[in-house]
């Protein structure tokens, strides 16, 4: 009995050990290190002024409710230095300039994409993650930092499943606030900073407050891990956006049951000319600015309430209150408008080598710009007639371009019941949404897809927020974007955009797969499966970022569903299975990438000496 009373202590202390192990790496998570660049380059995409602007607006997110000075005052697990430091931060990836310091727009000197916003009612500054965190990107060489502003970011931001190994933000906010909480004396030191002069009477209530924030942390954390809801771990760069919004507010906000598997996470993509775009998302299935953009705001956060406190309907008259501010959303919509492509910084990187550029531009007309390139509409054929120019966008199906269909496949087959929020056609039908390839008639409200009830629920928000803020129907037009209404259409196929600025937003396809252009102009069996994600560290030459196994660095598998790197491909051969076009000579693929660099810069392409253009020259169809 002894020995067995040894054994089950044994074990239980291997247990505790065990587990207290886990719990040292989960809350202190395996992250690069941060090293200062000696000079960061901002390029003239738009003023300084434009820039702050960009940076600090907030959109009306909250980060379970996560308040601002809370988040200054937080400290790291196992000491007591600040978790909100820039040096700390820049190791998910986020972005700081070494010189920075606390401004009136950014009084926390968080870095880009942190703001705040004080909440209409109580007053409270939230932390709010905007759209400059997802959309700026930077690239490194030689100790020197571009700030690529509009570009792709290259964090480690949306994982809610916790690792072992992880180096997810929301993992080590999770873990800062539970470590906060249950020790007494960090919470003491955190109450005092966070309340001063009040900390006597207030800090019960800032005790409460601060557990209901953490436990939707954690009760998020266990969720997604439990339901396996989110199998591809995103890394750097990557979340899967629509499998998330559509988990938030049809899972969390209507019922447990509309819980869908995401495993297809997509890369930032860059918004410099959106503006001028018929269809945006990767697989081109909005068209609204506002709705864009009130639904990235959704996706990152804010607060949404579908049903009533129990848990019955909300009368059409009074749907949907939310935290969306679309003021400061119009404000960053009509900056963006003033972004332009990033230019080669020949500083930095480089001389372009103008002669081979010349030839580069020739085959970028033969084999890349039929879908690539920008396609004015007539104003006759515009959706917004009073946009100029408006640019048509192909979306490619994924049987042709042969990319990875997860992500299109996703939006295309999820289904939602959403019968519990008592909708009626008649009551839809009063909305500004139009269906494109579909009617009204074609919705079934127990298995209506996400791009179709994500667009009635963001018609209704905006009402909501546009009757709450006193914005008249003529100011409406304006801020929606051209009088557009909230078009959606479900194409299974990806969005080709312009490719001015593309050498700026490694790594490439909509899935980050491919980790330089020199390997997307190559055959896929010449393309890495296995590469590690996370180091700024730049290639000038094969455009892309270094993708060397690093000291915290993501470990990108393109075998993992969703992860694919097949398609786009130029290669010998018949012209399918994502084989877009003929192969391309070493030599050409060289030129191809040497007159990206020059696309969108009429200071460089006015320099480019005429090389005649063959047609476009796919390669045979070999159809049988």
């Amino acid at each position: 009995m002894r020995i067995l009373r040894r054994a089950l202590y044994g074990l239980l202390f291997l247990l505790v050990v065990g587990l207290l192990v886990a719990l040292y790496f989960i809350a202190n998570p395996n992250l690069p290190v941060y090293q200062q660049p000696d000079k960061l380059h901002y390029l003239d995409q738009w003023s300084a002024d434009e820039r702050q602007t960009y940076y600090y607006t907030p959109q009306g997110t909250q980060v379970k409710g996560l308040r601002y000075e809370w988040f200054s005052a937080l400290e790291l697990p196992f000491s007591s230095s600040k978790f909100a430091t820039p040096d700390y931060l820049a190791r998910f990836g986020f972005l700081v300039d070494p010189a920075q310091q606390p401004t009136p727009l950014n009084p926390g000197n968080l870095p880009v994409g942190f703001a705040r916003h004080a909440d209409a009612e109580s007053g409270e500054h939230y932390l709010d993650i905007s759209c400059a965190a997802c959309h700026t990107g930077e690239l490194r060489y030689k100790g020197q930092a571009v700030r690529i502003d509009g570009g792709a970011a290259l964090h480690s931001l949306a994982s809610t499943v916790p690792t072992v190994r992880g180096g997810s933000f929301g993992q080590a906010l999770g873990m800062s606030m539970a470590f906060t909480y249950y020790n007494p004396l960090k919470f003491r030191r955190f109450a005092k900073q966070v309340l001063g002069d009040e900390y006597s009477s207030h800090n019960a209530q800032l005790r409460r407050d601060f557990k209901v924030v953490l436990d939707r942390l954690l009760g998020t954390a266990f969720n997604d891990w439990h339901r396996g809801l989110y199998p591809t771990e995103e890394g750097f760069g990557r979340t899967d956006a629509f499998g998330r919004i559509a988990n938030s507010v049809f899972g969390d906000a209507i019922d447990p049951s509309n819980y869908r598997v995401a495993d297809a996470p997509v890369s930032y993509p860059q918004v410099w000319d959106i503006w001028k775009f018929d269809w945006v998302q990767w697989n081109g299935s909005a068209m609204q600015p506002m709705a864009r953009n009130v639904g990235e705001a959704l996706g990152v956060g804010a607060t949404l309430r579908l049903l009533n406190t129990e848990g019955h309907p909300v009368a059409e008259a009074e749907r949907y209150a939310s935290s969306v501010r679309l003021r400061d959303l119009f404000t960053l919509e009509e900056t963006l408008k003033q972004l332009q492509p990033p230019t080669w910084p020949e500083e930095v990187f480089g001389k372009v080598d103008l002669p081979l550029a010349s030839r580069g531009r020739a085959l970028f007309t033969e084999n890349c710009a039929y879908c690539h390139a920008p396609d004015p509409k007539k104003p006759e054929d515009s959706f917004a007639p009073s946009r100029n120019p408006e640019w048509r966008m192909r979306v490619v199906p994924t049987s042709i371009v042969g990319t990875d269909p997860t992500t299109a496949d996703n939006i295309a087959d999820h289904r939602f019941d959403i019968s519990k929020l008592g909708w009626t056609k008649a009551e839809l039908s009063k909305l500004d949404v139009r269906l494109f390839g579909a009617t009204l008639d074609d919705i079934d409200m127990r298995r209506i897809s996400s791009a179709k009830a994500l667009a009635y629920v963001t018609a209704y928000v905006e009402n909501r927020a546009y009757q709450d803020a006193g914005i008249s129907e003529r100011e409406r037009w304006r801020m929606d974007g051209f009088g557009l209404p909230i078009g959606v259409q479900e194409k299974r196929g990806y969005k080709a955009r312009p490719l001015d600025g593309i050498w700026a937003t490694p790594p490439f396809l909509h899935n980050g797969s491919v980790p330089t252009l020199f390997q997307l102009l190559s055959p896929v069996s010449e393309r890495q499966t296995q590469f590690w994600v996370g180091n700024f560290e730049f290639n000038p030459k094969q455009i892309g970022y270094n993708s060397e196994k690093f000291t915290g660095g993501f470990h990108f598998d393109t075998r993992v569903t969703g992860n694919s790197n097949r398609g786009h491909e130029f290669r010998a051969g018949c012209r399918e299975d994502g084989v877009i076009g003929r192969a391309l000579q070493p030599e050409e693929r060289w030129a191809l990438i040497e007159y990206l660099k020059v696309l969108g810069n009429p200071a460089l392409e006015q320099q480019l000496q005429p090389v005649a253009a063959k047609e476009w020259t796919p390669g045979p169809s070999c159809q049988n």
